[in-house]
């Protein structure tokens, strides 16, 4: 990467130096606090009604705030986001709008159209844009036909209620632009994209979170107001952070309140300030002008501007944010500001995406990876003082003490995150966050190496080595990718920059140690190599809920609780031998994780006779989880899911001359192929094309072929558009299985899942996740590196077209990247396909390709 001709890359590598603190604001706003388990203190945990969207604009939140497009520093001490009426609206539009997950048929979910146009690593330049209806919005409608539908039904979203019809609706385009760490230009475009002349109130508002209430602030922060200035501003100080300046257009109006909780709205008792956290709503909507006319400093303030808009107009307001003492600017060098960014901006997406010769894929590849980078946020959820309570404010219920995360008091969470969607969910995943991170290190490797090595700090990590899992349940078991994704973040930022950063991976693999020692010592029920984990994040693919007690006397051995175990050993091998090229003390490990390797894959194939246990079933050549009873029986679940094809991912080719390196890991080596011999069933050293490889898979050839037949088959996992999670051969063929007196069944579902099973919202039972597509890629191409054209396979089934493993993998690839400019991804208001703006679904349906889920 060139630094000087590239002003961005310049950029980061200042702040990684610490030259300049580039990424000290940035899009770090929550788009819902509301609705969360860290501001959920009901006695039993139902974080839903605790705090709801109803209550948000009148509630001050303890452990962060929301916004639309907004924007804070890094401790998200002080915040800017906009406000917007419509002249019709019961409320202002301060937040994103979306049902909570009893509500919405299919859980949570936001009701709103908002596209993240625009966003560089250190957020030099971001674009956001919101379509904000010009008639009353349709909470009600919203609400009352989702919660009317069943969970058969599709979901009642925002453009099928009539809102955008005749396009009657704002396009509100929020962007910003650093001229310095410190100094950011704003500027707001409101265009009326009707026939009929609109009026709209844009409040932009700055104010600050709320610590004082919860005795967290010696001293509460003030913001003033100096319309006397050309342009105005409000002056916000704080005993944490700089003096700020918002420099704006000067207004008629400008509206100062605190950020406090209205208690007599809420909860009908006294509230402990005149001013508080909703009171612009009660200006604006309600008209009670006089109601802050005296308010001459507060924690929250906005300049208001009517806007009275053309059919087919726009507005502009621009503003800056600055540090006390720099110098302000006029519109004109704002708008400069914006060009230069701009420009830069596409400089430094042109040179990433400069093999691609398609312009469409060059605009999906620059949208996904900014919606990455609006997806950051501030995250703030320490366990003990949530679960204890804060000085000044009433004691939590007692009953809390025995409920949610209460194990986890070590945790200890106040940092920048990378979230999996910033609305629906607005909290970390460890397991999505490794996926984030690889995507991530494209742009920002330094970002990367952070964010992962954060989840292995020991505030996050638990003492005896777990990972939390997301705050719903921080005990829930993930699929442990952790090593894979630091593994991949370092060769992508090498093949980059040909940097090796290899005490990165020191730092990560000394804490994957503790990692995989809980995952040997706590999820091998019978210490022989076969692992659990329960529903390792894919929700509803089983008949039961695997994350619970068995229905049974017994237990599970899980196909991919052992394989991603197995997965597990072959990454921290080659993390080894990667780290052994410097200092020989890491071959012994590089060994150490072979031999596991070694004895998971003996144990998941059979190949140990003391015990009579296969997940291998030769009738339907597949893997499949096996009860195992306490009476030594076993049962198979004959379920044909995502699980039998995890065993793929779990493989490794290395080149023979490699070993050449290590003549401690190769003499290691070669005592388990003399000396074991069943493991020649799943280590094999082949001469292919002249050249000899090792190859270490859970999956030998015979198997791989036959699994890939039900791979290749599109009436079972193969759709139009990628692998999906659940066969289609049981939409014909349910599953059944009894277990003492209670039946369970599972079907196959290419959309939305009806079950209950594992929450509303979450579907494993047919569509499309792109992730497990991503790592069933990644393993094809693996065993197309070794076996070359000596393995094909019919593809699709039926087609009598042979093909080798890498024209199966472009094939999929070509299915999944089809998706993108499909028609159902990019809708207007009017659902009409927009080409140049995209969204990025949860998963997509298994037959029509439909984006369902989360939609960014």
């Amino acid at each position: 990467m060139e630094f000087t001709n590239n002003p961005e890359l310049a950029r980061l590598r200042e702040n990684s130096l610490h030259h300049q603190f580039w990424k000290q604001w940035g899009p770090y706003l929550s788009e819902r606090q509301w609705g969360t388990v860290r501001e959920d203190y009901s006695p039993n945990g139902d974080a839903w009604h605790h705090t709801t969207h109803d209550q948000s604009r009148s509630l001050a939140y303890r452990w962060g705030e929301d916004g639309i497009a907004g924007i804070s520093d890094h401790e998200q001490q002080l915040c800017f986001s906009i406000a917007l009426w419509n002249g019709h609206d019961p409320i202002l539009k301060e937040r994103l709008f979306g049902l909570s997950g009893p509500e919405g048929n299919h859980g949570e979910d936001v009701k709103e159209l908002y596209y993240y146009l625009d966003n560089t690593p250190t957020h030099s330049y971001m674009k956001y844009s919101y379509r904000y209806p010009q008639t009353c919005f349709p909470y009600e409608d919203l609400l009352n036909n989702n919660v009317g539908r069943s969970k058969l039904q599709p979901e009642y979203e925002l453009p099928h209620t009539g809102v955008f019809d005749d396009n009657r609706y704002f396009d509100v385009l929020i962007e910003y632009a650093k001229q310095s760490p410190t100094n950011i230009a704003i500027r707001i475009t409101v265009h009326n994209r009707s026939d009929l002349q609109s009026g709209i109130v844009l409040l932009p508002t700055l104010w600050f979170r709320n610590i004082w209430s919860f005795g967290k602030a010696g001293k509460i922060p003030s913001i003033q107001n100096n319309s006397s200035l050309q342009p105005a501003c409000l002056i916000a100080s704080h005993e944490r952070l700089d003096d700020y300046c918002l420099y704006y257009e000067n207004t008629a109006e400008t509206l100062l309140t605190d950020n406090e909780t209205n208690y007599l709205r809420l909860y009908n008792y006294a509230n402990r300030s005149k001013y508080t956290k909703d009171a612009f709503h009660a200006v604006i909507v309600n008209g009670q002008q006089d109601l802050l006319k005296d308010k001459r400093s507060g924690t929250k303030a906005a300049p208001v501007y009517r806007l009275d808009i053309e059919p087919h107009g726009s507005r502009t307001v621009y503003l800056q944010l600055v540090q006390a003492g720099q110098a302000q600017a006029s519109q004109t060098e704002l708008a400069e500001i914006f060009s230069l960014r701009i420009t830069e901006c596409d400089l430094f997406y042109r040179e990433l995406s400069a093999v691609n010769a398609n312009h469409e894929a060059d605009s999906i590849f620059r949208q996904a990876l900014s919606g990455l980078l609006w997806n950051k946020q501030y995250y703030n959820y320490e366990v003990e003082t949530w679960l204890k309570g804060d000085a000044g404010q009433p004691i939590p219920p007692t009953e809390r003490l025995q409920g949610r995360n209460v194990n986890w008091q070590h945790l200890f969470n106040r940092d920048i995150i990378s979230m999996p969607d910033k609305w629906e969910y607005p909290w970390y995943a460890t397991w999505d966050l490794a996926f984030h991170c690889i995507s991530l290190a494209l742009i920002d490797p330094d970002f990367a190496k952070k964010q992962l090595l954060l989840i292995l700090r020991e505030w996050y990590m638990h003492p005896n080595g777990q990972l939390p899992a997301y705050e719903w349940a921080l005990d829930d078991v993930n699929p442990p990718v952790h090593a894979w994704a630091c593994l991949r973040v370092y060769q992508l930022e090498k093949e980059m920059t040909g940097k090796a950063d290899r005490n990165f991976l020191k730092r990560a693999f000394h804490k994957l140690l503790l990692n995989f020692t809980w995952w040997v010592n706590r999820k091998d029920a019978d210490n022989h190599n076969l692992f659990q984990g329960g529903f390792l994040g894919m929700d509803n693919i089983g008949p039961f809920d695997r994350s619970k007690p068995l229905p049974a006397d017994g237990h599970l051995e899980q196909v991919d609780g052992t394989s991603w175990m197995a997965k597990y050993a072959l990454d921290m091998m080659k993390i080894a031998l990667e780290l052994a090229i410097d200092d020989p003390v890491y071959e012994d490990l590089a060994s150490k994780f072979f031999e596991h390797f070694v004895r998971i894959a003996e144990a998941f194939n059979n190949f140990d006779s003391k015990y009579d246990i296969s997940l291998w079933d030769e009738t339907d050549g597949f893997f499949y989880d096996m009860i195992h009873y306490q009476d030594g029986k076993t049962q198979p679940i004959r379920v044909r899911s995502l699980v039998g094809l995890v065993p793929l991912l779990a493989v490794a080719a290395v080149k023979i001359s490699v070993l050449d390196q290590f003549p401690g890991f190769a003499k290691r080596l070669k005592w388990f192929r003399n000396n074991r011999i069943s493991l020649n069933e799943s280590l094999v050293i082949d001469k292919i094309d002249g050249e000899e490889k090792l190859l270490f898979s859970l999956v030998k050839r015979d198997r791989l072929l036959r699994i890939l037949k039900r791979l290749a088959d599109e009436s079972e996992f193969l759709s139009p558009d990628g692998i999906r999670s659940l066969s289609k051969f049981h939409a014909a063929n349910p599953f059944t299985i009894q277990l003492g007196s209670d039946t369970f069944q599972i079907n196959y579902q290419p959309g939305e899942s009806d079950s209950y099973l594992f929450g509303g919202n979450s579907n494993w039972r047919g569509p499309v996740w792109f992730p497990i597509n991503y790592l069933l890629l990644q393993s094809i191409k693996t065993f197309a590196s070794y076996y070359g054209s000596s393995v094909e396979c019919e593809f699709p089934v039926g087609s009598q077209k042979m093909k080798s493993l890498d024209e199966v993998f472009c094939d999929i690839s070509d299915r999944l990247l089809a998706l993108f400019p499909n028609i159902s991804n990019s809708q207007d208001s009017s659902g009409r396909a927009e080409s140049n703006i995209h969204l990025f679904y949860e998963y997509y349906h298994g037959e029509s390709g439909q984006g369902l889920g989360a939609s960014h």
